[in-house]
């Protein structure tokens, strides 16, 4: 699926702000992530949505995220994903993957700034967690 255009002038400014504009993940049935790209005043400069075929497993396809991420000319990613069990804890799975996402964007000079696991219960940031 081709990236999401951006709307006008939206900014991520925090956790609370990408939580409102990934909130919709919380109705998906199976795990789903979306990644938004930002310029460097975190304004959204696309967004794209991946869905699994399992209800509990999402495989980040790393590649695709940089080459989005270098044709938006974007400065930062920040991914959310939803975990339909209503658990918003990272499982070790999603701490392997944001790190080896985190890695591949960091050598192409593009940071990502938060991932965020969203489910019905509320939702958890690798940032305020200290994971990223």
């Amino acid at each position: 699926m081709p990236p999401a255009p951006p709307r006008p002038d939206q900014r991520l400014t925090g956790p609370a702000a990408a939580e409102a504009l990934f909130a919709a993940l919380v109705d998906e049935a199976k795990e789903t992530a979306a990644f938004a790209y930002l310029d460097a005043e975190q304004r959204v400069l696309g967004m794209r949505h991946m869905h699994s075929d399992s209800h509990d497993r999402l495989d980040l396809p790393i590649r695709a995220i940089a080459a989005d991420a270098l044709a938006f000319d974007a400065v930062a990613v920040v991914i959310a994903h939803n975990h339909p069990s209503g658990d918003s804890t990272p499982s070790a799975a999603d701490r392997e993957a944001t790190r080896r996402l985190a890695r591949a964007l960091d050598g192409l000079g593009i940071r990502l700034l938060d991932h965020l696991v969203i489910s019905r219960n509320g939702f958890s940031s690798f940032r305020a967690l200290g994971l990223l």
